[in-house]
């Protein structure tokens, strides 16, 4: 899979978002084993330092948890998942009605463009 990486966000916080996508969406499995840093390094296309570190990230977030002989999982923990969900959409909703209104267009006038 290849990311195109922009110059605004430090690399590993959009590897974070990525994956954050891929579990929020179910195309990670809750629960499964993901893999290898090294392995994800070479998917992504990034140095493997960088990618522990955006691993690191997603267990601080609780996304992920390391049981220590066996790699990385995704959280089975649904209620982070969802809080997670949550939180994503309303940061993507937040970014749209503001770059929307910097057109000019009125709130009146997005809710009509999205019906």
């Amino acid at each position: 899979m290849e990311i195109i990486f922009n110059n605004q966000t430090p690399i590993y916080l959009q590897i974070v978002d990525e994956i954050k996508k891929q579990i929020i969406s179910g195309k990670l499995l809750v629960g499964t084993r993901i893999p290898s840093v090294r392995e994800l390094a070479i998917k992504y296309q990034v140095n493997p330092n960088t990618m522990q570190k955006a691993l690191s990230e997603l267990e601080n977030e609780g996304l992920l948890f390391t049981e220590r002989t066996n790699g990385k999982f995704v959280t089975t923990n649904e209620k982070i998942i969802e809080t997670t969900k949550a939180k994503f959409a309303k940061e993507i909703t937040e970014k749209f009605i503001f770059e929307m209104t910097t057109l000019g267009i009125t709130k009146k006038e997005i809710i009509e463009r999205l019906k």
